[in-house]
């Protein structure tokens, strides 16, 4: 079953964690860095978590588990190795409508606590659903050594920005331009090399020149292939992941579509060539890249493959990806 990724705010709200060991121990220091308010219920605590509670960090349950203290949590964190109380816990969270999650027990649990890669106040966080947790963190560790330690830096420049940027570019598909921009100039070399300063001026005065940004008008004709993502071209991601607008032939398939951008505009492509290429153009007028989908080689074949020509008279570019022809496309020769 598919989770719902979500990301929550526990600032100064309570989570009940029943249990005292180790595994309770790690997720008692995440929650507190996310500034939970701990209640803790366990008949043994682990020496760390004992002088926590001693410091006032968290507040230790004592006596016999009651069920009510559910009713006052945002959320149920069971680290127990007993499998009868655990199961118990959770039915009571499940009647009383709070989510549980019980350590290592995906059945049992209502959310699952993810492998998270922490460049604050940027955040990943990676779930194999509780299939594979082991599989969830070796991702992890690879992405941690790919994502430059600077991105958080370079997150809280944007965040403290914000406003700025929103007043000074109200137009989304400009703003998403300067944001390109941004992430691949100079600020983000001078955050690696420990220049806050300087950088925060090179951003300012990026965002003070907005209006140099290019309006950015652009077509991109994308054959997606035969529906599997693995075929795409690493072209045809670039532009499905840059895209203000997707016009979409409804028989691209699903998979391929959810790498595109998620928060771009998509509308259905009209069914005749000639009216969807006039609506690519009207698109691109107006400043904005879009990208029109079809799958196989879809624009390398008629009656498609003369509108890139007919679109190169525009002063924006027009520029085609080819996908892999045909239903059976990159079947082994064995098969």
């Amino acid at each position: 079953m598919p989770l719902y990724p979500l990301f929550a705010d526990l600032a100064g709200r309570e989570v009940l964690v029943v249990g005292g060991g180790e595994v309770a121990l790690r997720k008692v220091e995440a929650l507190l860095h996310a500034g939970a308010r701990v209640r803790l219920h366990a008949h043994e605590v682990h020496p760390a978590l004992a002088g926590w509670i001693d410091a006032g960090r968290l507040e230790r349950l004592a006596g016999d588990f009651d069920p009510a203290w559910i009713d006052g949590a945002w959320l149920t964190v069971v680290a127990t190795d007993d499998g009868a109380f655990n199961a118990a816990l959770a039915a009571e969270a499940g009647a009383r409508h709070r989510f549980a999650n019980v350590v290592d027990d995906a059945a049992l649990s209502t959310f699952q606590v993810p492998a998270v890669i922490d460049r604050a106040p940027l955040q990943l966080a990676i779930s194999s659903g509780g299939a594979a947790p082991m599989l969830a963190r070796r991702l992890r560790e690879r992405l941690e050594t790919e994502l430059d330690p600077a991105l958080g830096a370079l997150a809280g420049l944007f965040a403290r920005h914000r406003g700025a940027i929103r007043t000074r570019l109200p137009e989304l598909g400009h703003r998403r331009r300067w944001f390109d921009a941004v992430i691949d100039g100079p600020v983000l070399a001078l955050l690696r090399a420990g220049r806050e300063a300087d950088a925060e001026r090179a951003f300012v005065a990026m965002l003070d020149d907005a209006g140099a940004v290019p309006a950015g008008g652009r077509a991109s004709l994308v054959g997606t292939g035969p529906g599997d993502p693995g075929q795409l071209t690493l072209a045809a991601l670039r532009a499905m992941n840059l895209a203000d607008v997707l016009l979409v032939d409804g028989a691209v398939a699903a998979p391929v579509l959810a790498l595109a951008r998620k928060d771009a505009t998509r509308e259905a492509a009209p069914d005749d060539p000639a009216a969807c290429a006039a609506r690519v153009r009207e698109h691109a007028d107006a400043g904005r890249h879009v990208v029109w989908l079809r799958p196989g080689d879809g624009f390398r074949e008629a009656p498609f493959a003369p509108i890139a020509a007919a679109l190169g008279d525009a002063t924006w570019p027009c520029e085609v990806h080819a996908g892999i022809a045909g239903p059976d496309a990159g079947r082994s020769v064995d098969a």
